[in-house]
């Protein structure tokens, strides 16, 4: 009876602020009707609303729009007399056709210059070779496979490094670097004698050795010729060991020295990482509990920075956010918060080897358990949190001391309900590679967050903060403004005992911006990019916390610094 649209040409249905865009409706009323419309924002706020009038039979109308307001737009529609909702599509549930307005933040954080390309800080999961989700995202570096099952699947030897070994894709956009990753042996080269993911060492050392020899060569031959303001190539040698990993402790050690040989033997240039576990600390099969076992045995040899994955429990979820248990009398739990897992990763990498890098290159959050993808779910209060929780993880890890995070994924997918950030309009369970997408609010979080703190260094979390209050301080590279990432969280709040998450629970805080009795002004981004103006009093400026980030921008960087402790051993970018 009625249904409708933003199309565009790129399949993403989001748009540069202030540009125009179409919404179409298309009805097939039985009589005379009127068609009421409204857009809501990521809270269910009205933003706009109207009405039209429509004949009976099929027929298309379109509205002509341009915003200025950005974020997370569901366009609800209905016929006044007859009726009817929007359908589903796909992962998308019945009632909304989703469509994100991007922000504009020139006046607010200016340009960065970058004085090496891999000084940018996001990456992305399920989104290889779709630029203009890329782009829309604010990312910089996705993951390019050169295992050996990929690049060998059917014998030793067949293949050739060449500084033309590379996806058009990257060709065709340079601004996307790549994570080199290296775990994966086929059947010729598995103990098993059949693809293993890395889970064994391969059969045969030497060969695996020479093979990563090539990588080498390859990879630096195409960072000289495609990236030229990339100052080092960046290798992940396993992926999530701890799921199946059933060799010997010697033999793990080995298979990353002879990664590590094999690469640096070619490639100056070359940062070899490791060892990419599910959850970054706080557990024996952890990426701290793997650097502590295998460290013992000669690993930290064979690596030049870590990588791991962000997860901090089994199913990674709202109802789980990554500081839940950071305010639980149980001191397990405590640990297992993910901006404590955070000092826990940093500690041992210290230990083992000073100063290293930190690259996440994984970190994602589902719909909460039992749900499914249909014509209810999710719901509006579901996508919320998922938004809420999905941002305010990659805040962490990167406040932590991380240089690098990763987001995960793209498209809704089958299987895990929910990880996407962008609906797949035409599978009903996800599909992986999907391009006919819509938002979720996840998706407009993530544009904002990328577009604030990409080109900054961490100064760290901010001292003396009460309990459910969270803030991280960055400043811009080249020693320019100031941003500071806050908000609060209330476990009693997450969710309330009726199962919904609280959209309206709030805290104040003051936030030292500038020198004691100093008074002027600080901008405000909101967690979808929209600008407005604070003023402070005595240095400090009165926040309204929410469960949604916020980023002020200053510009005292010496009070900022003296307030926060900087993640132990990051060196910035």
């Amino acid at each position: 009876m009625i249904s409708a649209d933003t199309p565009t040409t790129d399949g993403l249905r989001v748009f540069p602020n202030n540009a125009a865009f179409k919404i179409a409706i298309t009805t097939n009323a039985s009589n005379a009707d009127t068609v009421v419309w409204s857009v809501a924002d990521s809270n269910g706020a009205i933003k706009t609303q109207g009405n039209f009038a429509v004949s009976p039979g099929a027929q298309t109308n379109t509205l002509s729009c341009k915003s200025t307001w950005a974020g997370y737009g569901a366009l609800t529609a209905t016929l006044r007399s007859g009726g009817g909702t929007l359908p589903r599509s796909g992962t998308r549930p019945v009632g909304i056709a989703t469509f994100g307005v991007l922000p504009d933040l020139s006046s607010a954080i200016g340009t960065v210059a970058y004085a090496h390309q891999d000084q940018h800080r996001f990456g992305m999961q399920g989104f290889n070779g779709n630029i203009a989700a890329l782009h829309a995202l604010g990312i910089s570096w996705t993951i390019d496979d050169r295992q050996v099952s990929a690049m060998e699947p059917n014998g030793p030897n067949t293949y050739t490094p060449s500084a033309n070994d590379l996806d058009p894709f990257y060709k065709a956009n340079p601004d996307q670097m790549r994570i080199v990753r290296l775990d994966g042996l086929p059947a010729w080269d598995s103990k098993t004698g059949q693809f293993n993911d890395s889970y064994y060492a391969p059969s045969n050392m030497p060969e695996f050795q020479n093979f990563m020899a090539r990588v080498g060569t390859d990879t630096n031959a195409i960072r000289a010729a495609n990236y030229p303001n990339q100052q080092k190539n960046y290798y992940q040698v396993t992926w999530e060991p701890s799921l199946g990993w059933a060799d010997s402790d010697a033999n793990f050690v080995a298979m990353y020295k002879a990664a590590y040989e094999g690469i640096h033997s070619t490639d100056p240039n070359a940062i070899v990482m490791g060892t990419g576990n599910p959850f970054a600390a706080n557990c024996d099969t952890c990426t701290t509990g793997y650097l502590k076992k295998f460290g013992a045995l000669g690993l930290w040899n064979y690596i030049d920075a870590v990588s791991t994955h962000g997860y901090w429990n089994a199913g990674t979820y709202p109802a789980h956010p990554p500081e839940l248990q950071d305010a639980d009398p149980n001191p397990a739990n405590q640990a297992n918060a993910l901006d404590n897992q955070m000092t826990q990763l940093r500690s041992v990498m210290q230990a083992g080897k000073p100063n290293m890098k930190l690259f996440f290159t994984e970190a994602g959050t589902s719909y909460d358990p039992g749900l499914s993808y249909g014509p209810t779910v999710p719901s509006q209060n579901q996508l919320f949190a998922h938004a809420a929780v999905g941002v305010r993880a990659h805040i962490i890890v990167l406040g932590g001391g991380a240089q690098v995070t990763t987001l995960f994924y793209g498209p809704d997918y089958p299987g895990e309900v929910g990880y996407g950030s962008f609906f797949d309009l035409n599978n009903a369970q996800g599909a992986f590679g999907a391009t006919n997408l819509s938002p979720k609010p996840e998706a407009m979080a993530f544009a904002t967050m990328t577009r604030v703190l990409d080109g900054t260094n961490t100064l760290g979390r901010v001292k003396g903060t009460p309990s459910g209050t969270f803030v991280y301080g960055f400043q811009q590279l080249g020693n320019g403004k100031v941003v500071t990432a806050a908000w609060a969280h209330s476990n009693a709040q997450w969710p309330a005992s009726n199962g919904v998450y609280s959209q309206t629970y709030s805290s104040s805080y003051a936030l030292q911006v500038d020198n004691a009795g100093t008074s002027g002004n600080v901008t405000k981004i909101d967690a979808y990019g929209n600008v407005s103006t604070l003023a402070y009093n005595n240095g400090s400026v009165t926040l309204t916390l929410s469960e949604m980030p916020q980023y002020i921008v200053s510009n005292n960087a010496t009070v900022a610094k003296n307030n926060s402790t900087v993640p132990l051993g990051y060196t910035g970018q």
